[in-house]
């Protein structure tokens, strides 16, 4: 050992103990360089790492799950200095509430791809097994639009579309010869819930009295569609293509033609993972937001879907994801090409968990029974929507625009209604078709 070596290690230690402690200094030290360099000027500049370079979070096969998948398969969580997230499918919205509640210390999971109803049903604690609820905080919104509402083959005939009054007549005579008329969706109180609720009350239809909502799971609607186990469904693509593709049913609208540049999916987290990792929260929210960008450039839908359609992911044929992803509508019955109409991750403010469009699915939710009619929408709203943090993550990453307001303004839907954050009650009074409890 040379005289300089000497005077380099600490006495009272090992060379090989020194050497580990250098080691791990370098690391750390890369590790910092890295996250600094991705949050130039920002908290990291400061020196203040991630708490965590871990977290588990949970999706499904949708592609509007698109922004996790391309942060891990692109490597923006690694560029962000979070390099261990994991990204795990599962089986069904009610898998993703249960690993929710586990938590990711207990063998489920941290944060998920959610329906946007979800993290408010569970901090009030109407889904969960937890006594008061698992508190939970919607980091971002993962895409508008992007949903279809399909019916069954036998009802061809009908040509419904937007309009679903023919379907009122057709659902009593099936009643009337004995058989269970049911419609599906993806989760009670959730997106698909709530999009082909309002689709049936707009033509009359009460869907707890004219027909039977039933809960499938998004990979296997494809599959009841070919047994006729239900008349019509609402669920995220890839399905309704595929549903059209294999024959097995028609598309009556994609579900931006229902409200245009609607919410959809978000992303969110355990309250607790928030809370005691700040700094790796917003480097995860950087990343997904990144990908968010990557994932809406024309230049990249194709790889995106490539991506998608892997075995890992969704295993799905390609086609079945393309088309949509494009702007390009096959319903079965009509044909069209409309952008505006496609799945948005970024553009239009896609990404930005605006506080209406919670309203507006709280206020659903209270519609249909899922919620009671006391429940405070904003003390819960203030609970659980993190668009501050949006904020600071889009600052962070550089982004300029960004929505000066945390309301969207009145929202119009296709039969007219409107709907005024600003007075949530006008909107609910004025609905002929609903289920109030409490």
């Amino acid at each position: 050992m040379s005289d300089t070596e000497k005077t380099l290690i600490p006495v009272g230690r090992s060379r090989r103990d020194f050497l580990k402690g250098s080691a791990a200094t370098l690391a750390t030290t890369a590790l910092l360089t890295s996250v600094r360099a991705a949050f130039p000027g920002g908290a990291f500049a400061a020196g203040a790492a991630p708490e965590t370079t871990k977290a588990i979070l949970g999706y499904i096969a949708l592609t509007d799950a698109a922004p996790l998948i391309v942060a891990k398969e692109k490597g923006f969580f690694k560029k962000y200095g979070v390099p261990d997230v994991d990204v795990q499918k599962q089986a069904s919205w009610g898998t993703t509430r249960d690993n929710l509640e586990l938590g990711g210390g207990a063998g489920g999971i941290d944060g998920a791809h959610i329906l946007t109803p979800m993290p408010y049903l569970m901090t009030a604690g109407k889904i969960t097994k937890t006594p008061g609820g698992v508190p939970m905080s919607i980091l971002s919104r993962l895409n508008t639009q992007g949903q279809g509402i399909m019916l069954a083959n036998a009802h061809k005939d009908l040509k419904i579309g937007l309009d679903t009054s023919a379907l009122k007549e057709r659902f009593a005579g099936l009643k009337a010869g004995g058989k269970d008329v049911k419609v599906a969706m993806t989760f009670p109180g959730g997106t698909h819930d709530c999009w082909i609720r309002y689709w049936l009350a707009a033509g009359g239809i009460d869907p707890d009295k004219d027909c039977q909502t039933i809960v499938v799971p998004p990979a296997q609607m494809v599959a009841n569609a070919k047994v006729g186990a239900m008349e019509a469904y609402c669920v995220g693509e890839p399905w309704p293509l595929q549903t059209v593709n294999q024959g097995v049913g028609y598309c009556a609208i994609t579900t931006g033609e229902l409200w245009k540049n609607h919410p959809e999916k978000s992303f969110a987290m355990r309250s607790d993972f928030v809370e005691k990792n700040p700094i790796a929260t917003k480097a995860i929210l950087a990343a997904v937001l990144e990908a968010a960008q990557w994932a809406d450039k024309d230049e990249n839908k194709d790889e995106m879907c490539a991506i998608l359609a892997k075995r890992e992911w969704f295993k799905v044929p390609v086609e079945d994801i393309l088309d949509r992803s494009k702007g390009k509508f096959d319903l079965g019955l009509r044909s069209f090409e409309n952008k505006d109409l496609m799945q948005k991750y970024w553009r239009d403010d896609a990404s930005y968990p605006f506080q209406s469009h919670d309203l507006w699915f709280l206020t659903e939710d209270i519609r249909w029974g899922y919620l009671p009619a006391t429940t405070d929408t904003k003390a819960l709203i203030a609970k659980v929507n993190r668009e501050d943090l949006w904020r600071e993550a889009a600052k962070e990453i550089g982004v300029a625009a960004i929505p000066a307001s945390t309301s969207r303004g009145v929202e119009t839907f296709f039969d007219g209604v409107k709907f005024d954050p600003a007075n949530p009650t006008a909107y609910l009074d004025g609905l002929k078709i609903k289920k109030l409890v409490g």
